[in-house]
């Protein structure tokens, strides 16, 4: 069963294809997705990675949590979903 990572902390110049590259060092990643602002286009500093395995994805918050990773430390734990914000 597929899980979703939050990846928080990250560098404004990393890439989709760093981050899926870093992952995969623990299983196998189906999607890496950094959040990108809507009016400048840049990074917002945050994104998630969905691994294949569940175990894996434990294994990869475990390993890089705290991880220097492009000069920066992740915040790295499992992705929630988001409030529903209606009124």
């Amino acid at each position: 069963m597929a899980k979703k990572i939050y990846v928080g902390n990250l560098n404004f110049t990393t890439t989709e294809d760093a981050l899926r590259d870093l992952f995969s060092q623990h299983g196998t990643v189906s999607s890496a997705d950094i959040v990108m602002d809507r009016y400048s286009g840049r990074s917002r500093g945050f994104g998630f990675v969905e691994m294949e395995d569940a175990q894996a994805a434990d294994d990869a918050i475990s390993a890089l949590d705290g991880a220097e990773f492009d000069g920066r430390n992740l915040r790295v734990n499992e992705a929630h979903s988001k409030p529903d914000r209606r009124y």
